[in-house]
């Protein structure tokens, strides 16, 4: 018999690179209904240094990710002992790290999240759940979404949930079924633009705002081949790298209208993402303050309810439901679903630690 309240650590960092997400959370379930609530939270930013290999890192050579995936483990495992010590937490059932994607390619049976070597439960000293997405690669899934299993058991009043991170995904339920993929890149390439001007992020979309879109660069960003593509898909940074930032690239505009022109097609992939227009979409992660951006979702999605939570859920949305995603694995039910990642089946996924 499993108990029905579990205190855990979400651990997330997302391929936008705003540091190390960490949350203290309380689960509780009861009837198979589950409900949450987050204590103290921490972004932890990277060094320069640290900055530098993670967006490298796609090209480093086998002997370089060993020597990377040993130090970024040794990282994150201290910085975690670091949060749990500063907010004097005297007890947790686990810590549910996601560790850090370097390497995403499904199509070629390899996905590589590094931080999730056995030697991290030592540093922390704590029960350690990790490594979620390597069994659905295994499986033939696209080791992507995880977080749908959580939108479907903690948010489902809402008709949709769309993160806008990195890339923006989307998660729903439709005839009984959970669907949920990814729509586009956001953060990766507003930032990569935003960097370029000396910012670290573009603040509520005030230099997008600025520029004009340019018409033939939209069509050509909304002609790419992934957006016709069925889902369950996924994305990577290395689509980024290889595809979006040369074709922009292309384009002797200024960067203000890179941005505005990008913002748009980011509107309007989600636009086209969504089955209904109508109904209520829960937004979270860091596109959430790009005000810019969520008028321009607003301008092709006129009858939707754009809802923004609270401040912890908005920033911590993963790292909570990944420390959820680790407690279901703890009681070895299904923690990530084959209608969102094609996998063969269900399965609950993740390594355990002690």
């Amino acid at each position: 018999m499993f108990k029905e309240s579990y205190q855990v650590l979400g651990v997330m960092s997302g391929t936008s690179l705003d540091g190390i997400d960490l949350a203290h959370v309380h689960f509780t379930v009861k009837n198979n209904k589950w409900d949450f609530s987050i204590l103290e939270t921490a972004t932890i930013p990277y060094t320069e240094n640290w900055l530098n290999k993670l967006k490298f890192a796609v090209n480093f050579s086998k002997n370089e990710l060993v020597q990377l995936n040993e130090e970024y483990t040794d990282l994150l495992g201290n910085t975690i002992k670091k949060f749990i010590e500063d907010y004097k937490i005297q007890f947790i059932d686990a810590v549910c790290s996601h560790g850090h994607t370097i390497l995403h390619q499904p199509q070629n049976g390899i996905t590589l999240q590094i931080g999730n070597l056995p030697k991290i439960a030592g540093i922390i000293g704590k029960t350690v759940v990790c490594d979620f997405r390597v069994q659905d690669v295994e499986l033939g899934g696209q080791g992507a979404p995880l977080v749908p299993i959580g939108d479907r058991l903690l948010f489902s009043e809402y008709d949709y949930c769309l993160n806008l991170g990195g890339f923006s995904n989307i998660s729903f339920e439709a005839n009984g079924t959970r669907i949920a993929f990814d729509i586009s890149p956001v953060n990766t390439v507003l930032n990569f633009y935003a960097n370029s001007l000396g910012f670290d992020f573009d603040d509520k979309g005030e230099i997008a705002r600025s520029g004009k879109v340019n018409s033939a660069l939209l069509t050509e960003l909304n002609n790419l081949g992934f957006y016709q593509k069925k889902y369950p898909k996924s994305l990577g940074i290395e689509f980024v790298n290889a595809t979006i930032l040369p074709l922009i690239g292309n384009y002797s505009i200024s960067i203000e209208d890179k941005l505005n022109t990008f913002v748009e097609h980011v509107a309007i992939q989600i636009a086209l993402a969504l089955h209904k227009k109508e109904g209520r979409i829960l937004i979270t992660g860091g596109g959430a303050y790009h005000l810019f951006l969520l008028e321009r979702m607003q301008n092709h999605l006129s009858k939707m309810h754009l809802i923004v939570p609270n401040t912890k859920t908005l920033e911590f949305k993963e790292a909570l439901i990944f420390g959820l995603i680790g407690v279901l694995k703890l009681r070895n039910e299904v923690n990530v679903l084959c209608s969102v990642t094609g996998a063969q089946k269900n399965h609950s996924s993740g390594k355990i630690f002690s």
